[in-house]
């Protein structure tokens, strides 16, 4: 009989990869995705599509139980599902945090806990790294996330640990990017048209995991026995700059001549100021924001991923070159 795992958020960025290496290493894979919301990237004759009640806690129980009831528990749980940006800064906490609450909740009251969780959070959640030893960021660091979403995430972290019910795994990745994401996308494309405009006058350092090593490692840390009850940072294991990045794309992408310019801060901040405005006017939540400047004007975003290969014996396949590559080829 074949393991059952719920993703929740599946037909997101991250939610697309993951479902298709669960269906790779032969789950039956049910696909947590809103009725209202795209399911085109979903193989949905592979995989059973199931609209997740966060907004009542007692019709979640009853979905759950009669889920139970009628398929049996799932065999492990990815909760993937949560917002990035929006325009009410509270629908953060409401989405990121109580829904996993609910959730958890739901599992454990319905009758349907699984034998594992994994939360997919963020290194917000843990703020940014020491600036003057630029010191790669721990997992056993105190965390104190700076953002809106970090603090949703810390949260989330938090209501995960607390609860007893469920074993557990909590993954913290860093800059996630790949084919179908589109932040990055929006700097590779502005390289491509000859433009790079960079935030602060010193570089940042970043880390970043490609997507496919991300999807990789969430079934590693679920069906290794030994990591329960634990968290992990993840990344390529590399340090790269935001020049780095740039100069790697523009040589990719073959574009001979590209403007390279650093904007002071004040300016960077003002930027978001107006496209959060924008943003409410609208009713879009803006890919720029004061949320986002707070992590722009960071300069150490990297992490230590010792843990992962020491515990779960996790090498990442892809550095950014091979990473944007292969993102290059799938979006040209």
């Amino acid at each position: 009989m074949k393991a059952k795992v719920l993703i929740t958020g599946a037909g997101g960025f991250i939610g697309r990869h993951l479902t298709e290496e669960a269906l790779r290493r032969g789950y039956e894979v049910w696909a947590g995705v809103r009725a209202t919301s795209s399911r085109a990237h979903l193989p949905q004759d592979r995989v059973r599509c199931i609209d997740l009640k966060y907004g009542d806690s007692p019709a979640l129980t009853a979905q759950m139980a009669a889920h139970a009831r009628e398929h049996g528990a799932w065999d492990c749980v990815i909760h993937n599902a949560g917002l990035t940006r929006t325009v009410r800064r509270e629908n953060f906490a409401l989405v990121n945090a109580e829904y996993t609450r609910r959730l958890l909740e739901a599992l454990d009251k319905g009758g349907c806990r699984p034998q594992k969780f994994l939360l997919m959070s963020s290194l917000g959640s843990y703020g940014a790294g020491d600036e003057k030893t630029f010191r790669p960021i721990a997992r056993e660091d105190v965390r104190r996330p700076e953002t809106a979403y970090g603090e949703s995430k810390r949260l989330a972290e938090d209501y995960v640990e607390r609860q007893t019910a469920i074993p557990w795994v909590i993954l913290c990745p860093t800059g996630v990017y790949g084919p179908g994401e589109q932040d990055y996308r929006m700097e590779i494309q502005s390289i491509r048209a000859g433009f790079d405009l960079a935030a602060g006058r010193k570089p940042q350092h970043l880390s970043f995991i490609y997507v496919k090593d991300l999807a990789e490692l969430v079934f590693r840390a679920l069906e290794n026995p030994a990591s329960r009850n634990c968290r992990y940072l993840a990344s390529d294991g590399r340090t790269y700059t935001d020049t780095e990045f740039a100069r790697l794309v523009q040589a990719l992408t073959g574009r001979k001549h590209v403007l390279h310019l650093r904007l002071p801060l004040w300016a960077v901040y003002l930027c978001c100021l107006l496209f959060e405005g924008a943003g409410r006017l609208t009713g879009r939540a803006a890919t720029l924001n004061t949320d986002k400047y707070r992590i722009l004007k960071r300069r150490n975003w990297t992490c230590d991923i010792e843990p992962l290969r020491r515990e779960l014996g996790f090498s990442p396949a892809f550095d950014l070159q091979r990473g944007l590559e292969e993102t290059l080829r799938y979006e040209s």
